[in-house]
C-alpha cells in the first residue's frame, strides 16, 4: 500500500471522529492532508433524466474510480504542497495555473478539485436535499446571518469595510455539504475555486473528458488537445472550434454546432443567460436548440441546469471575450449568488484575487 494511506494516530482518531467520512492522506513530503472520502455513485441515483451508469467524475482516464478523495477544506500552500487543513486562511491571489501545478507538487493522483468533481458534490447535494449555506456575507451566512465562521482579519462578521474571508471550516455544520461534523466545508462561498477541466472560449463551451483533468499528464494549457466541445445535436465531444490562443469575436463560423453561452440572443445551440444572474435560470432558445442528447450531457458536466427551480439561487457569470476558465462555489461578498451550483466564467487564466483560491483533491 502506498504511503499517502499509512496508518497512524492522526488518521485514525480523525477516522474516528467522522465515522470515515473523513481521512487523512499524506503528500509526497508526508504532510497530511484531510480529505472526505467520497464513493462512487452512478447518474440513476441522483436523476432519471441524466441516463445511467456511473458519474463521470468516478472515470479517470477510461477507467471507473471507486472513490474520489475531496479535501475537506479549501488548500493553503504549505512547504510548496497544497493542503487541507482545518483552522486557516485559504491560499488566493495566484491564478490558474499556479493552483494546478501546486496540487500536482504533493505527488501522483493529487490534482485541484476539478470541475467534473465540483458538479458531482452539487449534483449528490441535490438529490440528498440538502444545499449547505456558508459564508457569503463577510464571515457570516446571508441567509442565516446568525451561522459565523472566524474572519481571519478578525472582523466582525458582516462588516462590509475589510476582507471577509474566514479560517477554513470554521462555521457551524450547516455550511457542510452533508449538514454533518464530517461533511466538506466551505463549498458553498468564502472563497471561488479554481476547477480544472472547464473553459469557455469565445463562448463555445470546451470541457476535458469525463475526470481526466485529474490526470497528472493531462495537459490543462490554453492549446492542449484535451480540450473538447460538445456537439448541439449528439452530446458528443467534438474538435474544438476555437483554441485558447485565438480571442473571442476574431471568428464565428457560420454554421457552428458546438454548443456556446451568451447573455442574450436566439443563435443555433446557444444557450443563454444574463451574467450575474442564477443558474436554474439559464434557457435554450437558439432558432436551432441544443438537443435533449446534449443537454443531457451538459447537465452531467454541471453545465446546464438539471432542474429549473430548487438549486438555491446560485448564480452564473459568463464572459465570451477569450479564453475564460472555471471557478466554483461563490465567495464572501456574493449572497445568495453563492452556492454548490456557482459557476462563474468570466476569469483569464491569468486572474489571481484575493476571493480565488481552489481546494486540493485525489484520486488513485
Amino acid at each position: 500500500m502506498p504511503s499517502i494511506f499509512v496508518k497512524d494516530d492522526l488518521r485514525a482518531s480523525v477516522e474516528a471522529a467522522t465515522g470515515g467520512k473523513v481521512t487523512v492522506l499524506y503528500t509526497a513530503s508526508g504532510q497530511p492532508s484531510y480529505m472526505n472520502v467520497i464513493p462512487k455513485f452512478n447518474l440513476e441515483d441522483i436523476d432519471a433524466g441524466l441516463g445511467s451508469g456511473v458519474h463521470p467524475a468516478f472515470i479517470v482516464g477510461g477507467v471507473e474510480k471507486s472513490e474520489l478523495f475531496i479535501g475537506t477544506y479549501q488548500g493553503i500552500n504549505k512547504n510548496g504542497e497544497f493542503l487541507s487543513l482545518p483552522g486557516v486562511d485559504p491560499t488566493v491571489s495566484q491564478n490558474f495555473d499556479y493552483f494546478a501545478n501546486l496540487a500536482r507538487a504533493n505527488g501522483p493522483g493529487w490534482h485541484a478539485i476539478s470541475s467534473i468533481e465540483f458538479t458531482a458534490l452539487a449534483l449528490w447535494c441535490w438529490k440528498n436535499g440538502y444545499m449547505p449555506r456558508g459564508n457569503s456575507n463577510y464571515g457570516r451566512s446571508s441567509d442565516a446571518t446568525w451561522e459565523t465562521g472566524r474572519r481571519v482579519d478578525g472582523g466582525t462578521p458582516g462588516d462590509t469595510s475589510t476582507g471577509g474571508r474566514t479560517l477554513t471550516g470554521s462555521g457551524p455544520v450547516s455550511w457542510r455539504h452533508d449538514n454533518s461534523v464530517g461533511g466538506i466545508a466551505d463549498l458553498c462561498g468564502n472563497i471561488w475555486e479554481w476547477s480544472p477541466g472547464l473553459r469557455v472560449v469565445a463562448g463555445e463551451i470546451q470541457v476535458i473528458a469525463n475526470n481526466d483533468a485529474a490526470l497528472n499528464a493531462t495537459d490543462l494549457g490554453a492549446t492542449s488537445s484535451a480540450w473538447k466541445a460538445i456537439d448541439g445535436d449528439t452530446g458528443l465531444l467534438i474538435n474544438p472550434t476555437f483554441t485558447g490562443t485565438i480571442a473571442g469575436g476574431d471568428y464565428v463560423p457560420t454554421t457552428p454546432k458546438s454548443v456556446r453561452y451568451n447573455t442574450s440572443g436566439t443563435a443555433n445551440y446557444t444557450l443563454v443567460r444574463a451574467s450575474g444572474q442564477s443558474f436554474e435560470g439559464m434557457t435554450n432558445p437558439g432558432a436551432t436548440p441544443v438537443s435533449a442528447a446534449a443537454l443531457t450531457v451538459l447537465k452531467k458536466y454541471g453545465l446546464y441546469p438539471v432542474a429549473n427551480t430548487g438549486l438555491g439561487g446560485d448564480g452564473f457569470y459568463l464572459n465570451v471575450e477569450g479564453e475564460r476558465l472555471a471557478i466554483r462555489g461563490g465567495n464572501w461578498g456574493r449572497a445568495a449568488i453563492s452556492g454548490v451550483f456557482a459557476l462563474h466564467l468570466a476569469s483569464a487564466r491569468s486572474s489571481a484575487d484575493t476571493s480565488i483560491g481552489s481546494r486540493p483533491a485525489f484520486v488513485l
